[in-house]
């Protein structure tokens, strides 16, 4: 069993996904991970495929989705890595404000410094309006008051509004 990563990113155009989808399918490939959003008119998907076909073969059926030039493919061999269990808890931060250079920056390091690992991250800006909003996966021992007081604090320093609250993680 051979498992590839695939990127592909660029201009958006109704039709990738299925184009993508059925190449690989074609190939005996099974989506078993993906995420696939547009960033600003530019397309961007991730998926995880396993199967036999190697990257040769599918960096060859993907080929049709550069026609255009607007968009690139990346394909690489990855190691099976069954999902990884939480690290503990799962939370989420979200942020509203002012658009601000360094606020994932900032607020990742503290996630980081507690020992939290960000599973999601989906940011937006619109107009002057920056939101941002994190699932995070905690340590089991992290001081939940002490994490959100130091969220808060960062916040502060970059004139945005922060919270931390649990969530219920989400089962497939």
């Amino acid at each position: 069993m051979t498992y590839l990563a695939i990127t592909v990113l660029g201009h958006d155009r109704p039709g990738i996904i299925a184009q993508a989808a059925e190449a690989l399918s074609e190939c005996g490939m099974n989506l078993e991970d993906s995420s696939m959003t547009l960033l600003r008119g530019q397309f961007a998907m991730t998926l995880i495929c396993a199967g036999e076909a190697g990257t040769d073969e599918i960096e060859r059926a993907l080929s049709p989705l550069l026609d255009d030039g607007t968009l690139t493919v990346s394909v690489r061999e990855v190691p099976d890595e069954s999902a990884h269990p939480a690290l503990g808890n799962p939370y989420l931060i979200t942020v509203h404000g002012a658009d601000r250079l360094g606020i994932v920056a900032r607020l990742a390091g503290v996630v980081a410094e507690a020992g939290g690992n960000i599973t999601d991250l989906t940011t937006r800006l619109a107009g002057d309006l920056y939101v941002l909003a994190a699932e995070v996966d905690l340590p089991a021992d992290v001081d939940v008051e002490t994490l959100s007081g130091q969220i808060a604090e960062v916040a502060g320093s970059l004139g945005v509004d922060a919270s931390l609250r649990p969530v219920e993680r989400d089962e497939l």
